[in-house]
């Protein structure tokens, strides 16, 4: 029966998603017919059509129509058009998330693996003893960590509208009357209609500032609502199995926005008091309004049910002894918490308005668990007596707020790269007396010298010596790390990552300036030493990836590290970073080098007895690490998650996860889900001899694939020249998106352009190179290398795709990126290199390997349909392609234009309409 009503539910969502499309649409034209008349409309329509005929049909005529319709337009018209076809897809995109979360919800009944009441109903049935269970979510951290992206292309007035649109699409579904779903209708009417006259992107470049205020939007709309939800709930599903079980705060905001100074001048010590101050600001708001609602809510009378004698005392020390309220003492007791967080609040946070009674107290809390402390004898006294049931709607939500968010919100991550820290060292050294050049030094020379400054008590740093501005600002933000510990928290900043990690030094360096900003207390070697910042280094190339077991030993086998790591509870974080290694090596090789890193750390440090946490650096593309969060999880080696897992959240993936609050607790609860699994039950179950072998040929593929990329994109001459060219690279980095340049240095070298705007560009172009390239060649030749030993080769590949998550994850993210692949218009972005010899040859390579590629899915997935085991994104993505390809085709005439000396005001502003209808339609951009 329960299936029955699901299995209807999905269909009535089928139904309802292809009407919901049809609606927004609808309404669009409207809206555009309001604005711009009946002869634009009509060739918005006119185009739309056309396209969607020649992609239904594959009828020819309709592709001839729709070439001249948009050879035709004016650039006025060009402008409207681009506008239309993008904001049609970020209506459909609605559509299709609100169709997703009603998946979600018929699936509810009938739990399936990445689904957390799958995971909890596994381990009640494992036969785990539950002690070890709840052990494992006490040492529990799961922390998505936000960071600002250089091609975060949504505004976030857009998201606005867009956020209401959904909020009006989704109760429609709850309508019963005729007059309702029209009083619906208009509204959606008036929300499109604004869409339509919003302007879709920014005028002026965005700020650190900008960020920081931009991402808190996901935690007024997100995070502090569903967070606490999702903890109570596992609380409570578990609560047959574990009783009286206080699930601590394991899922953990993170953010690098205002801590990232890799390549962002714009960030130091002011933008992260700043971030750390409007997190904190947004949080007390929180806590400030939910207290407000629990004192309207709470009117619990002791003339109806008893309370405990310490709610009576705290009723009797609040401010609030209205003769009304006397019988009420929970009120009582809130307000007084509401009088005493309002001091606080006012107390940290200073400059912001906070409006204080003259009569009220003056005594802060110290810290979130003095805050906790009354809200819990409250809960307590209300189980006492008949109150279990007013716990949970709101009290129960606030308690696990402050227990994950503490006064801070979310611990911000701080960043640099490993040269400058070098380069800030030498300076000081320098300035100090010292007439060596450190920077000079080989790698034992630094290593001796560090060690021998660290068991200095006396600093190197001199408020009345001379610096360059580059010291003043690292020692800043240091300086400015250590005051915002000391007021909101030491959570409130807890990670110094190293970018660019090559060498022992790197992490030794980062240690002594912690000491020069009095963040390191005591000296190396000593049992008393304090190191506030975890040191954390990032393995990023693929010579770093494969150097990092070494590096991490040396770390680990430092005379002293041990008093180090003790202080930090005996953990150690590792960061590896998936978009550099794919750059650098390839996809395939970026995936294989992870993989072999991982399990050589875990080794490591299972045999140093130290708690490894790996922090993966994962962008939204699959070049850059990503694809389904669950598969990409459960395709860790076992041992690597271990209750522990930090990942990155970035660009238009944070929009699509978490602007909406159910996208975003479906989200979360499939990364707790994919943890817990991860760690519990591994989804590689190979016996060790049978991974030997399969490892063996993945180091053979590997080296292939390695070979082929770097071929191409770093040994052919002039193939920076075909990207620069070929892709809208340039007219990227010249976009409004974000605060961070998109490369590391002005030049045109693929090894100076950041790893993020490179996949982005690809992903304009329609090639998505990073996603595949290389992948085919590894394949064929290891068929091709014995043609004796072809067919047992062959079934090795199919066994590895059948029982190797690894293996199989890699596939299936390559077959969707194929999905979105089309040659036919990337050649339409060849055209813009005006040298046809190097065109020819490089097109003409990347279509070889796509073809070789293309053959090696087909024959390891046993079909040459793409998705095919998944349906929904496979409608999902052909159905964007008649909206999405004239956009690449407006685009490209565009950017010829451009290049050209075009210099009108219009055409500038229609290329970044096309990149952000581009970048909408294939979603997973960041």
């Amino acid at each position: 029966m329960i299936k029955k009503l699901a299995a209807d539910a999905m269909l009535t969502a089928e139904m309802r998603l292809s009407n919901n499309i049809q609606l927004l649409g609808d309404l669009l034209d409207q809206a555009i017919l309001e604005v711009e008349g009946e002869a634009v409309a009509q060739k918005i329509a006119a185009i739309r059509q056309a396209a969607l005929r020649f992609h239904q049909n594959h009828d020819q005529q309709a592709s001839l129509d729709l070439e001249q319709l948009l050879a035709d337009l004016s650039l006025e018209h060009t402008v409207r058009v681009v506008r239309a076809l993008a904001y049609f897809k970020h209506l459909v995109n609605l559509a299709e998330d609100l169709y997703g979360q009603e998946l979600g919800h018929c699936q509810q009944n009938t739990p399936a693996p990445g689904m957390l009441s799958h995971t909890l109903a596994q381990i009640k049935a494992s036969g785990i003893a539950p002690q070890k269970i709840q052990q494992l979510l006490q040492d529990a951290l799961i922390s998505p960590v936000l960071t600002a992206h250089p091609t975060e292309v949504q505004r976030k007035s857009v998201l606005d509208i867009e956020q209401l649109i959904a909020e009006l699409l989704g109760q429609r579904g709850h309508m019963v009357s005729e007059r309702q779903l029209a009083r619906n209708k208009l509204l959606l009417q008036g929300a499109v209609s604004a869409l339509w006259q919003t302007r879709m992107m920014r005028y002026s470049k965005l700020s650190v500032l900008n960020e920081i205020e931009n991402a808190l939007t996901y935690y007024e709309s997100t995070f502090l609502h569903v967070i606490p939800e999702i903890l109570q709930d596992i609380e409570r599903d578990l609560a047959d199995w574990l009783p009286g079980m206080d699930l601590p705060g394991i899922l953990r905001m993170g953010s690098w926005i205002g801590g990232d100074r890799d390549g962002n001048p714009f960030v130091n010590g002011t933008t992260l008091r700043d971030s750390v101050r409007l997190q904190a600001t947004t949080l007390f708001k929180f806590y400030l309004q939910e207290l407000a609602a629990l004192k309207r809510e709470l009117a619990v009378s002791t003339r109806v049910v008893g309370v405990d004698e310490a709610v009576l005392a705290l009723a009797k020390a609040s401010r609030d002894q209205s003769s009304h309220r006397l019988d009420e003492p929970y009120r009582l007791a809130l307000n007084g918490v509401h009088d005493r967080l309002l001091v606080t609040a006012s107390h940290l946070l200073p400059d912001a308005s906070w409006s204080l009674p003259e009569e009220v107290g003056n005594e802060p809390y110290e810290d979130p668990e003095a805050l906790l402390h009354p809200l819990q004898t409250i809960a307590d006294s209300l189980r006492h007596h008949h109150g279990e049931a007013l716990i949970y709607p709101r009290l129960g939500k606030l308690i696990k707020a402050i227990v994950t968010f503490g006064f801070h919100l979310a611990t911000v991550d701080i960043r640099q790269s490993s040269d400058v820290h070098e380069a800030v060292i030498s300076e000081l050294l320098h300035k100090a007396g010292y007439d060596f050049d450190y920077a000079s030094f080989n790698e034992e020379e630094k290593i001796g010298l560090l060690l021998e400054e660290l068991k200095q008590p006396r600093l190197l740093f001199s408020p009345f010596q001379q610096y360059s501005e580059l010291v003043h600002k690292e020692i800043g933000v240091l300086e400015a790390v250590r005051e915002v510990r000391q007021r909101f928290g030491e959570h409130a900043v807890r990670q110094y990552i190293i970018s660019h990690t090559e060498t022992l030094s790197d992490l030794l360096e980062v240690a002594l300036l912690q000491r020069e900003a009095g963040l390191l207390r005591g000296v190396w070697g000593s049992a008393n030493i304090q190191v506030d910042l975890n040191i954390v280094p990032l393995f990023e190339t693929i010579a770093d990836l494969r150097d990092a077991p070494m590096i991490m030993g040396k770390w680990l086998s430092l005379i002293g590290i041990r008093h180090v790591i003790r202080f930090q509870g005996n953990e150690q974080e590792v960061m590896l970073g998936y978009s550099d290694s794919n750059k650098d090596g390839g996809f395939l090789t970026s995936n294989w080098e992870l993989y072999k890193a991982e399990i050589s750390l875990v080794e490591l440090f299972n045999q140093a007895n130290v708690k490894l946490r790996l922090f993966h650096g994962r962008g939204g593309t699959v070049g850059r690490g990503g694809g389904p969060t669950y598969q990409a999880i459960m395709a860790q080696p076992i041992g690597t998650v271990d209750g522990q897992i930090r990942l990155t959240e970035q660009g238009e993936i944070i929009s699509t996860r978490y602007a909406d609050p159910v996208v975003g607790r479906q989200h979360l609860e499939t990364l707790i889900a994919a943890t817990l699994d991860a760690t519990l039950f591994p989804a590689d179950q190979l016996e060790p001899a049978k991974r030997r072998a399969f490892e063996s040929v993945m180091e053979a593929l590997s080296a292939t694939a390695m070979t082929s990329y770097r071929s191409l994109v770093y040994e052919t001459p002039g193939f920076a020249d075909y990207f620069f060219n070929t892709t809208p690279i340039e007219e990227i980095a010249g976009l409004n998106l974000g605060s961070r340049p998109a490369a590391r240095k002005s030049t045109r070298r693929i090894e100076d352009l950041r790893a993020i705007p490179w996949g982005f560009s690809w992903g304009q172009c329609r090639l998505l190179l990073p996603g595949w390239y290389g992948l085919g060649s590894a394949i064929h030749q290891f068929l091709a290398h014995d043609p004796a030993l072809k067919q047992a080769r062959l079934e090795m590949l199919l066994e590895m795709q059948a029982h190797w998550p690894l293996f199989n994850t890699l596939i299936n993210n390559v077959d969707m990126v194929l999905a979105k692949t089309d040659l036919i218009v990337a050649r339409h972005y060849a055209h813009l290199l005006a040298d046809k010899a190097l065109r020819e040859e490089i097109f003409s390579r990347i279509a070889h390997e796509h073809k070789l590629t293309t053959d090696a899915v087909n024959l390891l997935l046993g079909t040459t349909q793409r998705l095919a085991t998944q349906p929904v994104i496979a409608k999902s993505i052909r159905d964007r392609l008649p909206y999405l390809d004239p956009l690449n085709h407006l685009q490209v005439e565009m950017i010829q234009r451009y290049r050209n000396g075009e210099t009108d005001e219009k055409l500038k502003w229609a290329i970044p309409l096309t990149i952000n209808g581009i970048a909408t339609s294939l979603r997973n951009t960041g």
